[in-house]
């Protein structure tokens, strides 16, 4: 029998959602950065995200707590952001051993807290329990009246990244602004033919978006916006750099960039390659494909 190493993440995902029961209403299921599903009061689509960090996984228990606290909800900020939503109302669940302090536990929560004010989120409840490590699973909604998948890009879309990429572990991956404000202001603008969060870094992210768009891909390295000292084989695979991932039709290219320099002056945009049919993309020449929580030995 295999093993969750031997199959991975994605196939493992694949395995687990394609008997689930899809109601009504269901506009995107399992897949994608969301759920969206029926309409909700006073116009727009519900959003829906859970999100879980773990520690010895997304965190060691000697990080600051109100950072762990504060990453554990803008992961799923910035999954709801990705599809041009805006963040409403989270139940938090944690996981505890009994041993922890008090205070650390405050800290938590405290850095969620802050995190949900600056986006105005309520967090409404939730539930506690026991066990051997520390873990924060996050259930988001979301609403937005129009919203963006990963499953509509085409064949000759440019691909575009926000921010820079790479090295995320020297702490950004806790210190990330989502991108939300950004995602809404292309939806309205410019709406992007598909988008997406770069969690699990480029070289997992970017195969995901194609495949769900019936699409392979290129990439020129040499344009992948690299953090400062970190090379194109880390902004490929290192994954947890919470930046934005889309593609758009080529006649809006320029536009689009002219547009976001003016409006986001701070946050690079770049293109780094297109869309392409299947069987004529190329797979650029690194080792990384990205974080795979089964097939990455932790």
């Amino acid at each position: 029998m295999p093993t969750l190493a031997d199959i991975g993440e994605d196939e493992l995902i694949h395995r687990l959602v394609r008997n689930l029961p899809q109601g009504r209403g269901v506009l995107v299921g399992p897949g994608d950065d969301c759920a969206v599903v029926e309409a909700v009061p006073g116009g727009g689509h519900l959003l829906l995200k859970a999100d879980a960090v773990v520690e010895g996984v997304h965190f060691t228990r000697d990080a600051p707590p109100h950072l762990i606290g504060r990453k554990a909800l803008a992961r799923a900020v910035s999954d709801i952001g990705a599809m041009g939503g805006t963040p409403r109302h989270a139940l938090i669940t944690v996981v505890l051993p009994q041993d922890l302090e008090v205070g650390f536990v405050e800290e938590i929560y405290q850095g969620m807290a802050e995190l949900a004010r600056e986006f105005g989120i309520s967090i409404v409840g939730g539930e506690t329990t026991r066990g051997s490590q520390i873990v924060i699973s996050v259930a988001l909604s979301g609403q937005a009246e129009v919203f963006v998948a990963r499953s509509t890009g085409c064949v000759g879309d440019a691909i575009l990244v926000s921010g820079t990429l790479g090295g995320s572990i020297g702490g950004r991956h806790f210190t990330f602004q989502p991108r939300v404000k950004e995602a809404q202001w292309l939806v309205r603008h410019h709406r992007p033919h598909a988008m997406m969060d770069i969690s699990d870094g480029l070289g997992a992210d970017l195969p995901r978006l194609a495949a769900a768009s019936g699409t392979a891909f290129v990439i020129d390295p040499a344009l992948l916006p690299c953090t400062p000292g970190c090379s194109p084989e880390q902004a490929w695979g290192d994954g947890e750099d919470y930046e934005l991932l889309f593609t758009a039709g080529q006649d809006q290219v320029a536009g689009l960039m002219a547009d976001w320099l003016r409006v986001f002056p701070q946050v690079p945009l770049t293109v780094i390659g297109r869309l392409v049919a299947l069987g004529e993309g190329t797979l650029p020449p690194f080792a990384s494909k990205g974080w795979d929580h089964f097939a990455t030995k932790g």
